[in-house]
Protein backbone atom coordinates (compact mmCIF):
# COMPACT_ATOMS: atom_id res chain seq x y z
CA UNK A 1 0.00 0.00 0.00
CA UNK A 2 1.20 3.42 -0.78
CA UNK A 3 1.23 6.66 0.82
CA UNK A 4 -1.24 8.03 -1.88
CA UNK A 5 -3.53 5.01 -1.32
CA UNK A 6 -3.85 4.98 2.05
CA UNK A 7 -7.17 5.36 3.87
CA UNK A 8 -7.18 6.99 7.17
CA UNK A 9 -3.85 8.51 8.26
CA UNK A 10 -3.17 10.90 10.84
CA UNK A 11 -5.79 13.06 9.49
CA UNK A 12 -8.14 10.26 7.91
CA UNK A 13 -7.64 11.55 4.66
CA UNK A 14 -6.28 9.37 1.41
CA UNK A 15 -3.70 11.63 -0.18
CA UNK A 16 -6.29 12.21 -2.88
CA UNK A 17 -8.97 13.72 -0.57
CA UNK A 18 -6.28 15.68 1.22
CA UNK A 19 -5.32 17.28 -2.41
CA UNK A 20 -8.96 17.72 -3.52
CA UNK A 21 -9.16 19.85 0.23
CA UNK A 22 -6.34 22.04 -1.43
CA UNK A 23 -3.34 20.55 0.14
CA UNK A 24 -1.53 19.49 -3.40
CA UNK A 25 1.04 17.83 -1.63
CA UNK A 26 0.82 13.89 -2.92
CA UNK A 27 2.79 11.16 -1.27
CA UNK A 28 5.09 11.23 -3.99
CA UNK A 29 5.68 14.65 -3.27
CA UNK A 30 6.03 14.09 0.42
CA UNK A 31 8.74 10.80 -0.30
CA UNK A 32 10.58 13.40 -2.62
CA UNK A 33 11.00 16.36 -0.63
CA UNK A 34 12.46 14.08 2.22
CA UNK A 35 14.82 12.24 0.45
CA UNK A 36 16.28 15.22 -1.02
CA UNK A 37 16.21 16.52 2.43
CA UNK A 38 18.41 13.93 3.76
CA UNK A 39 20.32 14.27 0.78
CA UNK A 40 20.94 17.62 2.11
CA UNK A 41 21.12 17.17 5.39
CA UNK A 42 24.04 14.08 4.62
CA UNK A 43 26.30 16.67 2.72
CA UNK A 44 26.00 19.34 5.24
CA UNK A 45 27.23 16.31 7.73
CA UNK A 46 29.83 15.32 5.35
CA UNK A 47 31.30 18.96 4.33
CA UNK A 48 30.40 21.13 7.48
CA UNK A 49 32.28 18.26 10.13
CA UNK A 50 34.25 15.26 8.03
CA UNK A 51 35.77 16.90 4.36
CA UNK A 52 36.12 20.45 6.10
CA UNK A 53 40.46 20.64 6.38
CA UNK A 54 42.01 23.03 8.55
CA UNK A 55 42.91 25.15 5.45
CA UNK A 56 39.59 25.25 5.23
CA UNK A 57 38.75 26.00 8.28
CA UNK A 58 41.67 28.47 8.69
CA UNK A 59 41.34 30.56 5.86
CA UNK A 60 37.58 31.18 5.23
CA UNK A 61 37.19 34.02 7.45
CA UNK A 62 39.58 35.77 4.56
CA UNK A 63 37.25 37.37 2.47
CA UNK A 64 38.16 36.19 -1.19
CA UNK A 65 40.23 33.59 -0.21
CA UNK A 66 40.57 30.28 -2.07
CA UNK A 67 39.82 28.07 1.37
CA UNK A 68 35.71 29.79 1.61
CA UNK A 69 35.80 29.04 -2.57
CA UNK A 70 36.30 25.34 -1.79
CA UNK A 71 34.21 25.11 1.41
CA UNK A 72 31.40 26.63 -0.07
CA UNK A 73 32.08 24.67 -3.83
CA UNK A 74 32.16 21.62 -1.48
CA UNK A 75 28.80 22.00 -0.21
CA UNK A 76 27.32 23.17 -3.90
CA UNK A 77 28.26 19.66 -5.32
CA UNK A 78 27.01 17.84 -2.19
CA UNK A 79 23.73 19.65 -3.32
CA UNK A 80 23.57 18.41 -7.14
CA UNK A 81 22.52 14.76 -5.96
CA UNK A 82 19.31 16.32 -3.94
CA UNK A 83 18.47 18.66 -7.13
CA UNK A 84 18.76 15.53 -8.78
CA UNK A 85 16.48 13.82 -6.83
CA UNK A 86 14.01 16.32 -7.00
CA UNK A 87 14.15 16.42 -10.91
CA UNK A 88 15.29 19.97 -11.09
CA UNK A 89 16.25 21.59 -14.66
CA UNK A 90 18.90 22.52 -15.33
CA UNK A 91 18.36 25.99 -15.42
CA UNK A 92 17.04 25.58 -11.43
CA UNK A 93 20.31 23.81 -10.39
CA UNK A 94 22.54 26.28 -11.83
CA UNK A 95 20.51 28.95 -10.23
CA UNK A 96 20.22 26.94 -6.90
CA UNK A 97 23.73 26.47 -6.72
CA UNK A 98 24.64 30.06 -7.38
CA UNK A 99 22.53 31.64 -4.82
CA UNK A 100 23.91 28.61 -2.29
CA UNK A 101 27.05 28.89 -2.89
CA UNK A 102 26.84 33.18 -1.91
CA UNK A 103 24.39 32.72 0.99
CA UNK A 104 27.04 29.79 2.42
CA UNK A 105 30.75 31.82 1.32
CA UNK A 106 29.01 34.86 3.17
CA UNK A 107 27.37 33.45 6.60
CA UNK A 108 30.92 31.50 7.21
CA UNK A 109 32.87 34.48 6.65
CA UNK A 110 30.35 36.96 8.68
CA UNK A 111 30.50 34.18 11.68
CA UNK A 112 34.03 34.36 11.78
CA UNK A 113 34.38 38.04 11.03
CA UNK A 114 32.04 38.21 14.27
CA UNK A 115 34.07 36.42 16.57
CA UNK A 116 37.23 37.91 15.25
CA UNK A 117 35.92 40.96 16.83
CA UNK A 118 34.83 39.32 20.42
CA UNK A 119 36.70 36.63 20.95
CA UNK A 120 34.16 34.48 22.29
CA UNK A 121 35.22 30.97 22.98
CA UNK A 122 33.75 27.69 23.16
CA UNK A 123 33.17 28.17 27.10
CA UNK A 124 30.92 31.32 26.49
CA UNK A 125 27.24 30.95 25.38
CA UNK A 126 28.05 33.49 22.73
CA UNK A 127 30.17 31.49 20.99
CA UNK A 128 27.12 28.61 20.53
CA UNK A 129 24.75 30.76 19.78
CA UNK A 130 26.64 32.56 16.98
CA UNK A 131 27.59 29.28 15.82
CA UNK A 132 23.94 27.80 16.16
CA UNK A 133 22.45 30.99 14.15
CA UNK A 134 25.39 29.66 11.27
CA UNK A 135 24.03 26.71 11.08
CA UNK A 136 20.52 27.74 11.35
CA UNK A 137 20.82 29.71 8.72
CA UNK A 138 22.44 26.47 6.67
CA UNK A 139 19.49 25.01 7.09
CA UNK A 140 17.16 27.50 6.35
CA UNK A 141 18.57 27.58 2.94
CA UNK A 142 17.86 23.54 2.61
CA UNK A 143 14.19 24.20 3.38
CA UNK A 144 14.30 27.26 0.76
CA UNK A 145 15.94 25.06 -2.04
CA UNK A 146 13.35 22.80 -1.28
CA UNK A 147 10.79 25.14 -1.32
CA UNK A 148 11.13 26.56 -4.38
CA UNK A 149 11.86 22.90 -6.05
CA UNK A 150 8.10 22.18 -4.80
CA UNK A 151 6.77 25.22 -5.61
CA UNK A 152 7.87 25.52 -9.26
CA UNK A 153 9.31 28.97 -8.90
CA UNK A 154 12.22 28.27 -11.04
Amino acid sequence: MTAGNCRGGRYGLSTERAEEKGNGMGGHMVALTLWALLALELKHFLCDFVLQTEYQVRTKGIYGHLGGFIHSGLHILGTIPALLIFGATPKAIAIILAVEFVVHYHADWMKIAIDRVYHWGIDDQRYWILFGVDQLIHQLTYIGILFVLANGVI
